[in-house]
């Protein structure tokens, strides 16, 4: 380790201006890449698989996550993660959460990070009764005391970073969604959400960001919720602009889950526009930089067959679907699903790479195409890695595959000055929380290998180590 310290600390990324002073440059070498059409166990992306867990006023209705399952979810399914519903029954009533119920979900983030898969985390009070519509009351918590458990959330959260993809808003409403509730609108009449109503959910929202790293996000149900909240106009208008992606405002932090996705002309209530597509091209525009996923729940033809479909979720670039619902929807896709498993999120693939040296300096050039529905809408850490029988480099490089937006192909060049010798070039799209390569308890798998991104190309997965070989050598000296 300290002998890899001692050489990274040689290896110096130049800058753009620096790069310009490099002259007479021999030859470079060009490889051009084939793309493959396999599905990909990328994370954050892709079909999850619902895992819900109670917590009821006598203890009981807590069932821990089984690491096997999750880890045969990853390895035969290239399903890589769980929507975790947290059900806080109990805890309606009370102000503190039992640290029994905390230690608990803490067992369940070391399960998710021994298995290699990560969780979209929802928090709820309360699941409908019997008869519907669903009888009053329905079981969840005033504003208050949702404000004082998210604070008790908080550490836990915090420490757990790394296994969370995203945050969806919960707590308010039956399953979390926001609309049956008996503190948060009216109960007898849920449409009806007074001035009042709308300050206690931007509460809850408020106290989930502050809750989060700067850098990890929260899903709301609808986008009115959104708008309303935060004041921006529905339409392409009030989506978000490049320039405001990822500066850490509440706006550039919130995304949308859509759980009735293809169920109806507006989705049971999702949209609320009049036209309904001001609403669709809102979470167009703003899903470029914020994520997009959720469950269909109900077939509705032809709408809800794989054409009309495919076309939405390649709009609205959906980046995950729940897998078990609603099964009939999924059926009527047919073999179209494994398009659904290759697209859902991003999919990055090289088209071509050039790497030459001068003057001490690897120059290295890859232009890379997003062929998914979505970019990441997670922090990445692009790494050049420089590899020979004696050491392996790795070297941090200005890119953000944030911007990589689908359907794009980026271009990106690099100048690294390097120790003498030869060397293998290899691509590193870590995580920048995961890039370690010590194993995964109990797996000979390492964290960078399983975390970082598989390039959808034939031939270059390193999965012992989790970079992307790009079949090109560069000498140095």
């Amino acid at each position: 380790m300290r002998r890899l310290a001692a050489s990274l600390a040689v290896v110096g990324l130049l800058l753009p201006t620096q790069t310009a002073m490099a002259h007479h440059a021999p030859p470079a070498s060009t490889v051009t890449y084939t793309t493959s059409d396999e599905v990909i166990s990328n994370q954050e992306r892709g079909f999850y698989h619902h895992a819900e867990t109670h917590y009821y006023a006598d203890n009981s209705g807590y069932v821990p996550l089984d690491v096997t399952k999750l880890r045969n979810f990853r390895t035969q399914e290239h399903i890589t993660q769980i929507l975790r519903l947290f059900y806080l029954e109990k805890f309606s009533k009370q102000d503190v959460i039992d640290k029994h119920y905390l230690d608990l979900m803490q067992a369940d983030f070391n399960t998710a990070r021994a298995a290699g898969v990560k969780m979209i985390v929802r928090f709820a009070y309360a699941l409908p009764g019997d008869g519907w519509p669903p009888p009053t009351p329905y079981g969840d918590a005033p504003v208050a005391r949702v404000v004082k458990q998210i604070k008790q959330l908080t550490p836990i959260l915090r420490k757990n970073a790394d296994m969370i993809a995203v945050v969806q808003s919960g707590f308010v409403g039956l399953w979390g969604e926001g609309y049956y509730t008996d503190y948060f609108s009216n109960p007898a009449d849920p449409s009806q959400v007074s001035d009042q109503n709308w300050a206690d959910r931007k509460a809850v929202i408020d106290a989930l960001l502050q809750a989060l790293p700067k850098d990890k996000m929260v899903q709301v149900r609808t986008p009115y919720m959104k708008q309303r909240m935060y004041g921006v106009p529905t339409g392409t208008a009030g989506g978000l602009t490049a320039q405001q992606a990822y500066n850490g405002s509440a706006v550039a932090r919130i995304g949308q889950h859509n759980d009735c996705f293809l169920a109806s002309p507006d989705d049971f209530g999702t949209y609320l526009s009049d036209p309904i597509q001001l609403d669709k091209d809102f979470v167009a525009q703003d899903t470029n930089y914020v994520p997009e996923g959720g469950e269909t729940c109900g077939v509705d033809a032809p709408r809800s067959e794989w054409p009309s479909a495919s076309a939405e979720m390649a709009a609205l670039h959906f980046s995950f679907l729940n897998i078990e619902y609603h099964p009939d929807v999924l059926a009527s896709w047919g073999d179209n699903i494994n398009i659904a498993k290759q697209k859902l999120g991003y999919r990055f693939a090289l088209t071509q790479s050039t790497v030459s040296q001068s003057h001490g300096k690897a120059q290295v050039g890859v232009k890379i195409r997003n062929d998914g529905w979505a970019a990441p809408y997670n922090p990445r850490q692009v790494q050049l890695v420089f590899q020979n029988s004696k050491h392996t480099y790795r070297v941090n490089v200005p890119a953000d595959p944030r911007r990589w937006g689908a359907g794009q192909t980026v271009s990106l060049n690099w100048s690294v000055k390097l120790p003498k010798g030869k060397y293998k070039v290899l691509l590193n799209i870590a995580d920048p929380k995961l890039q370690s390569q010590a194993h995964l308890p109990g797996s000979t798998e390492t964290y960078n290998a399983v975390y970082a991104v598989q390039l959808a190309n034939n031939g270059t997965w390193q999965s012992s180590t989790g970079y992307n070989d790009l079949q090109q050598t560069v000498t140095i000296g």
